[in-house]
């Protein structure tokens, strides 16, 4: 009995020694990793003009140009919001009824075959390999700049991550009602209406919202290539350092989605 009581105490202490070197070792790998990382930077201290710049746009943020909300006679702060923001409902409804086809092809129980799933799995993470502006500026090319670009770039892009977030709602269903209607001799396209949407569209619509939220602020920056949207005038006024209206802009971005974000929530919650 005395030997059991010892054993237990000295086996508690070397998981507890073994804990504490996989701690340490674990601290050693990410300083070293940090470490490496410093050395690769190449700092050739502040310029001379920083503070006098960094003042120029600070003030611009105080005092931003707020005759550039609504201008009749040209592009404004509104107009540029609302081609944001119809820039971004519309790439997300192209990528959400795209990439539904995508999603079922990389489902690995929408399918008999692993390879066939496997394959749609490989091709959305090709899709998604490419951030939105590389997409945008091969748009531009092809179709010009403008906001359809950036509806595409935006459409294209989505289908990518929508379809994998949606191939794995599809893969986590219960398969007890697609087994009673096959039971009961309902043949696919029966089982795809009656069994699986019913339980993954909820998901989807919630997932759609999300990525809406992600393509505003994605919206907010290909302009910036000339692919429509806000940043078109934002990249004008950064270019000639007119700060007070890159405030009002950014300051017109920040409530945008803010409120992108308070509404779809909402409807998410009532959704799900």
């Amino acid at each position: 009995m005395k030997n059991t009581h010892t054993a237990a105490p000295a086996k508690a202490s070397g998981s507890t020694l073994l804990s504490r070197l996989r701690l340490a070792l674990i601290v050693i790998l990410v300083a070293a990793v940090y470490y490496w990382s410093v050395q690769g930077m190449q700092f050739e201290g502040i310029q001379g003009t920083a503070g006098t710049v960094s003042r120029s746009i600070l003030q611009g943020f105080l005092h931003p140009d707020w005759s550039f909300v609504y201008l009749a006679e040209g592009e404004d702060l509104l107009r540029g919001l609302l081609d944001t923001l119809v820039i971004s409902i519309l790439g997300t409804v192209v990528a959400a009824v795209v990439c539904i086809p995508f999603a079922f092809w990389a489902s690995s129980n929408m399918s008999r075959r692993l390879a066939v799933s496997g394959s749609g799995k490989i091709v959305l993470s090709v899709i998604r390999v490419f951030p939105e502006i590389i997409v945008a500026i091969l748009f531009i090319k092809a179709v010009g700049p403008g906001s359809f670009a950036g509806v595409l770039a935006l459409g294209i892009h989505s289908v990518g991550m929508l379809g994998k977030l949606y191939s794995e709602t599809i893969e986590s269903i219960d398969r007890g009602p697609e087994e009673a209607l096959i039971a009961s001799g309902a043949n696919r396209l029966q089982v795809l209406r009656y069994a699986v949407l019913p339980q993954v569209i909820p998901q989807f619509l919630s997932y759609s919202l999300y990525r809406f939220e992600i393509n505003i602020r994605s919206a907010t920056t290909l302009g910036l290539v000339g692919a429509g949207g806000i940043g078109t005038p934002l990249i004008f006024a950064l270019q000639v350092r007119n700060w007070n209206r890159v405030g009002i802009i950014l300051l017109g971005i920040i409530v945008l989605i803010i409120l992108t974000d308070w509404i779809s929530g909402w409807v998410r919650r009532r959704i799900i």
